[in-house]
């Protein structure tokens, strides 16, 4: 956390002396620390970028400027609220998108949207379903844009072979002494290995097209309208980079579509709910609707479970190596996590008919 010093250096970078009224903690994210601070002129978001997670910051920043300038070009002629729909960067006083403090800390500010709401759980499957409404939304809007000039922030983020190789060489190693203890999940990932590739050959083939991804598609990193219910905003752009819109789409059926935490304990907890996975298979349709091809179609249950498959190995290759990526807060914390993941897994291979089918009723378009 920045002492006072460096967030009152931070403040008179981005905003004129003596007009800011309140700065004060903001939000529950873990990664960046995060201010709401309001000035004369107005509410912003303050952030004291983390370096450790995001090295590659100014080409992070080049990144959030060109898709969010995108998009506020492409939702005013669309007749749509940019000043809303849409994060819009502050610059700071010299009219750069970040700021780099005396101590060499980053920081950056975005204008604040008022009147919206966060979910931290789809308590409904019709509540999943407008998130994906408002995920597939940003991908259709982003459509037209050129995708090769993205930088790719963190490499093979969603590289599911490379994921795996990461996972052998854990399991290699053996750096915390754990192996014993997770041969039953190391047997998990080893008999599926052979379909961990699928994704990542079909686009090596041109059989899928790059896209702009999030790459985070959490439900609370999307903001709902407060008076209308409705999708609002895509935020936390950190992650944008050139992908596969299934691995937004997985990704966040992974998240969303479970019973339970991600670190239950309790496994007879832990479900895949099918009607939420339809929920989204048919948010997604009403958005990105024809923008999708029919294999990005067929292939969306593919995206699922090779999402939480590839999330539970992150989880598994940490324990294994003594934990040190992901937070923990005891020693099995990181194994917990990979069992939440296999047991989603085990659940989707179970309902796998029935999620094809329901892919399948989307019509996408020839590539």
């Amino acid at each position: 956390m920045p002492n006072q010093a460096k967030l009152s250096e931070a403040l008179t970078a981005f905003f004129p002396e003596d007009t800011v009224r309140t700065a004060r903690r903001h939000g529950s994210g873990h990664i960046h620390a995060t201010y709401w601070v309001e000035t004369e002129e107005g509410e912003y978001i303050l952030q004291k970028i983390n370096r450790q997670v995001f090295p590659k910051i100014r080409e992070m920043m080049a990144n959030i400027a060109a898709v969010t300038s995108y998009l506020e070009r492409t939702l005013a002629s669309l007749g749509r609220d940019p000043v809303r729909e849409t994060l819009h960067i502050l610059p700071d006083r010299a009219g750069e998108c970040f700021y780099q403090d005396s101590a060499g800390e980053c920081w950056r500010a975005y204008h604040f949207i008022r009147d919206a709401a966060v979910f931290q759980k789809a308590d409904t499957p019709e509540l999943f379903g407008r998130a994906a409404q408002g995920f597939g939304r940003f991908l259709e809007l982003l459509e037209g844009f050129p995708v090769n000039s993205l930088y790719e922030i963190l490499p093979d983020f969603h590289n599911t072979p490379v994921r795996f190789s990461q996972l052998q060489k854990a399991i290699a190693e053996n750096r915390a002494g754990r192996f014993k203890g997770a041969a039953r999940e190391i047997e998990f990932v080893l008999r599926r290995q052979g379909t961990l590739s699928l994704l990542t050959d079909a686009l090596q083939k041109g059989e899928l097209p790059l896209r702009v991804t999030h790459n985070d598609t959490k439900l609370n990193n999307l903001l709902f309208d407060k008076k209308t219910g409705e999708p609002l905003c895509v935020v936390d752009l950190d992650t944008v980079m050139p992908g596969l819109s299934l691995y937004d789409f997985g990704d966040a059926v992974r998240f969303g579509a479970s019973t339970a935490a991600e670190d239950e304990p309790d496994l007879n907890k832990v479900h895949f709910s099918l009607p939420h996975f339809e929920a989204y298979v048919e948010g997604y349709r009403s958005s990105a609707g024809e923008k999708l091809t029919a294999l990005e179609y067929e292939l969306m249950p593919e995206g699922a479970r090779l999402m939480t498959l590839e999330c539970g190995m992150r989880f598994l290759a940490d324990y294994l190596n003594g934990d040190i990526y992901f937070h923990t807060e005891h020693p099995a914390h990181n194994l917990e996590r990979a069992r939440t993941q296999f047991v989603l897994v085990e659940d989707m291979e179970r309902q796998w008919d029935r999620m094809k089918q329901t892919a399948a009723n989307g019509k996408g378009k020839s590539k």
